[in-house]
């Protein structure tokens, strides 16, 4: 399970609509000390509601960074820290039943797509059966209302951009991506036979502070501050939708939201930037705002890697109002003030 401080400020604010419950909730953030979990915590916690986070602290990064992540948190009474793993079916009741948890944000699981490739069978047993745990104890304690992470990786090399939800993703090309849908179609199930409501957030490549260091813009900024070669595979042509972190905390508090107020919801939604920007401009924009010039390796690509992601948002700002503010610029230079490398 895998999924400082400068903070960002909150560029995104929807406006709660009428009839909302405005009650303090209990979430339960599933990976909650890490990049995106932590940040949507501060978030909830200033608003109010409780958060329980479980994370069980994986070594696929310095665990000390989580640590970091959460140390705001530890001292106020509506944060609970629970190290442990969603394969634990036991401690989900647990935390279930002993903390009345009425929302879920489900962000635990294996991630990167090169990784999977090495280790099928663990991305399945963690994505799909930890999914399959959660749904199941929310189930059994009567918790109905659900956001599940999803991924941009389930359009696989769609050749329609931008990515719709009505398109066909049955054309995975990496183990995580495969995970990420199958998690779509469980949850799916969990909605229609058990009555639980849910999004499944697609989200598209998340940046900004506290983002984790072997994402390329993470790794990119340290090996230009040394002086060192970056990797760029392909031509450097290939794109993607990068999604600035506090836009995407805006999106899921806002779907969140959204089911405070709605019942018999199961919706798939696209949380990105419809904003995309090339590898070798991605590149550019952190030479820029660091003043220094990377020294660039060109290699094939990767497989696994898809060529392009692209997010279609107008069904996530018809439904919810969401409207992301932050260019990729303004991202960036967050991100390297945050690393302390400008």
């Amino acid at each position: 399970m895998h999924k400082s401080l400068f903070i960002a400020a909150y560029y995104f604010t929807l406006e709660p609509k009428k009839g909302i419950n405005s009650s303090v909730r209990n979430y339960l953030i599933t990976g909650g000390a890490g990049f995106i979990g932590s940040t949507i915590t501060e978030q909830l916690l200033k608003r109010g509601d409780k958060v329980v986070c479980i994370d069980n602290f994986n070594p696929y990064y310095d665990p000390k960074l989580k640590e970091e992540n959460i140390k705001p948190f530890l001292d106020n009474p509506n944060y609970k820290l629970v190290r442990g793993d969603i394969l634990d079916l036991e401690l989900l009741k647990t935390i279930f039943k002993e903390n009345n948890i009425d929302h879920v944000v489900h962000l635990a699981a294996k991630a990167g797509v090169r990784p999977s490739l090495e280790d099928p069978i663990g991305y399945q047993r963690v994505n799909g059966e930890g999914t399959l745990n959660v749904l199941e104890a929310a189930r059994l304690y009567g918790c109905k209302k659900l956001c599940l992470a999803s991924s941009s990786s389930v359009y696989g090399n769609n050749k329609v951009v931008p990515f719709k939800e009505t398109d066909v993703v049955d054309f995975a090309i990496s183990p995580y991506a495969a995970t990420k849908k199958a998690n779509e179609v469980m949850a799916h199930v969990y909605h229609a036979i058990y009555g639980l409501d849910i999004f499944m957030l697609r989200f598209f490549t998340v940046y900004g502070p506290k983002q984790r260091p072997d994402l390329a813009i993470n790794k990119f900024a340290r090996l230009i501050s040394q002086d060192k070669p970056i990797a760029l595979y392909g031509d450097g042509k290939t794109y993607r939708d990068y999604t600035y972190v506090d836009d995407i905390v805006s999106g899921v508090i806002g779907c969140s939201d959204y089911l405070n107020q709605h019942d018999g919801v199961y919706e798939i939604l696209n949380l990105g930037s419809n904003r995309p920007v090339t590898l070798l401009d991605m590149v550019k924009t952190i030479e820029e705002e660091m003043g220094k010039k990377a020294q660039i390796e060109f290699l094939p690509m990767q497989p696994g890697d898809v060529d392009a992601t692209y997010a279609d948002i107008s069904k996530a700002a018809n439904l919810i109002g969401y409207k992301p503010s932050v260019s990729f610029k303004e991202g960036i230079r967050n991100f390297l003030k945050w690393q302390k490398l400008i």
